[in-house]
C-alpha cells in the first residue's frame, strides 16, 4: 500500500475547488478596490466587523525633492547655486505721451461746419519700460556681465532686479567694441554673490548645457537644459528690429532653450560654472541658440575692474577669410588667410593711421600668418589678434602680388 497522499479523482470535487479559488480572488479584488475608491466607508465596515485596517497612504509631511540620479541632482544643484547671481535688466526710456483731441479740419474757413476729426497732440514724455534682458554678477561689489545689445542705448535707464526681488539702479561701465558684451555696475554698497567662471576652452560636443535668464522679459530665472550641439560657429546676429548687426566668431551652439529676454544670461555646465553668455537664437528654427564662450569675456571683466574701460589691439584692415570658394572667386594661389578688401559701401580696406597702413599693407593683399600662426576659417585673424595687447609688435606673413614676405606691425588701440 502506497504511503503517498492521493488526490480524489472526482470531477465534482475539482469544479467545487475551482469555484472556491475564484471566489477568493474576486473577494480580495473587491476588498482592495473598495478600500481604494471608498476608503472611509470601507474602514467603517472593517471596524464594524472588528477586522484590522489596511494602511492606505503615508501621512508624513512633504519634503523637498531630492533626486536619486546624480545627473539630475547636478542640474538641480547648479540652478540653485547660480540663480541668486542671475539678474533681470529692465530697460526704460522717456517716450512721448499723446492726448487725443477733436478738431474742425477746416479751421476758420467753415467755423459753423459741425464736423470734427480726432487729432493726437503730444503732452510731454513719460518714463516707460521698453525692453528687458538678463545678466549675471561677476564680482562681490555688483559688477554684471551682459550682452552689449541689451544696454547699448545711451539715452535709456537701466534697472536691475535680483532673484530675491530687490531693485537697483544700474550704470553701464563699458561696451565691448568687438564682441556682443558689456559690463554693468549695480549702484549699491551691498555685497553680492558672484558666479563661478569656468573654462570654455575645454567644452565638448554633447556635454550638458544649462541656460538661465529672464525669458521673454517676464519669467525671471527661467531654467532650460540641453547639450552643447556645436562649437566654433560664426554667426551674423542682429537685434529684433534689424537695425544693428555684427558678426560673432567662435560661438557655442546649444539646444538649451534661449528665448527673447535670455540675452546676457549664463550658460552653465553641470558643475554650476559659467561657460558662456547666452546671446542669440536662430529665427525660423527650433532649439538652435548661441552663446559667447566665457573665456572671451574674462579679459573684459579684468580690464573694467582695473580701468573702467575695454580696449582691444587693433590692426586696422577690413578682410574676408579665404577658403576654396574665395580662392576661386579672386583667383588666389592659397585657400587660407585673410584677403584685405574694401567694404561693400566703399569703406577703405586699410584704416588711415593704423599699424597696417604704416606697414604698407594694401587692398588685395592676403595675410597668411600672424607670428607663425596660420589664419583659417576655424582660427580667424581677429581671434589671433585678441591674444595680443595694444602696442605689441607682431610679424605678418603676407602674400603680395603672388610673392610671400614678412612685415612687422605695431598694434594700435580700439576702445569702447
Amino acid at each position: 500500500m502506497s504511503s503517498m497522499y492521493t488526490l480524489p479523482n472526482n470531477k465534482s470535487f475539482w469544479v467545487a475547488l475551482a469555484l472556491i479559488i475564484l471566489a477568493c480572488i474576486l473577494g480580495a479584488g473587491l476588498s482592495f478596490g473598495a478600500l481604494h475608491y471608498f476608503p472611509n466607508q470601507t474602514k467603517a465596515f472593517l471596524k464594524y466587523l472588528k477586522m484590522p485596517e489596511v494602511a492606505t497612504r503615508s501621512q508624513t509631511p512633504p519634503v523637498q525633492y531630492s533626486s536619486d540620479f546624480s545627473y539630475e541632482q547636478s542640474i538641480i544643484n547648479a540652478a540653485k547655486n547660480v540663480s541668486p547671481s542671475v539678474v533681470s535688466i529692465v530697460i526704460s526710456k522717456s517716450e512721448p505721451v499723446y492726448d487725443q483731441q477733436f478738431v474742425n479740419p477746416f479751421g476758420d474757413l467753415f467755423p459753423d461746419f459741425n464736423f470734427q476729426v480726432p487729432q493726437y497732440v503730444q503732452k510731454g514724455t513719460q518714463l516707460q519700460e521698453i525692453g528687458a534682458g538678463s545678466g549675471f554678477i561677476v564680482s562681490a561689489d555688483g559688477m554684471i556681465l551682459t550682452n552689449k545689445h541689451v544696454v547699448s542705448d545711451s539715452a535709456a535707464q537701466y534697472t536691475v532686479f535680483t532673484s530675491d526681488g530687490q531693485k537697483y539702479a544700474a550704470k553701464v561701465l563699458a561696451l565691448d567694441p568687438m564682441q556682443d558684451l558689456a559690463v554693468v555696475k549695480i549702484q549699491s554698497d551691498k555685497t553680492f554673490k558672484p558666479v563661478n567662471l569656468g573654462n570654455s576652452s575645454g567644452i565638448q560636443l554633447g556635454q550638458t548645457a544649462i541656460a538661465i535668464g529672464n525669458a521673454l522679459g517676464q519669467f525671471s530665472n527661467t531654467i532650460s537644459v540641453g547639450i552643447v550641439s556645436g562649437l566654433q560657429r560664426t554667426i551674423s546676429a542682429s537685434d529684433q528690429v534689424g537695425i544693428s548687426s555684427e558678426t560673432l566668431e567662435g560661438i557655442i551652439q546649444t539646444d538649451a532653450a534661449i528665448n527673447a529676454g535670455n540675452s546676457g544670461g549664463p550658460l552653465l555646465n553641470l558643475k554650476g560654472e559659467v561657460i558662456g553668455i547666452n546671446t542669440a537664437m536662430a529665427q525660423g528654427a527650433q532649439s538652435i541658440g548661441f552663446a559667447i564662450p566665457i573665456n572671451a569675456a574674462k579679459k573684459d571683466i579684468s580690464q573694467v575692474a582695473k580701468t573702467n574701460k575695454i580696449i582691444y589691439p587693433f590692426l586696422g584692415v577690413r578682410y574676408i577669410l579665404v577658403d576654396d570658394s574665395v580662392k576661386q572667386q579672386y583667383k588666389l594661389s592659397v585657400n587660407y588667410g585673410a584677403l584685405v578688401l574694401k567694404g561693400d559701401k566703399g569703406e577703405p580696406a586699410v584704416n588711415a593711421g593704423s599699424g597696417a597702413e604704416k606697414a604698407g599693407i594694401k587692398a588685395n593683399d592676403v595675410i597668411l600668418q600672424i607670428n607663425g600662426e596660420k589664419i583659417t576659417k576655424d582660427n580667424s585673424m581677429s581671434t589671433i589678434i585678441q591674444k595680443f595687447n595694444v602696442g605689441d609688435k607682431i610679424t605678418l606673413h603676407i602674400l603680395i602680388g603672388g610673392k610671400e614676405q614678412d612685415v612687422s606691425v605695431t598694434l594700435g588701440q580700439r576702445s569702447s
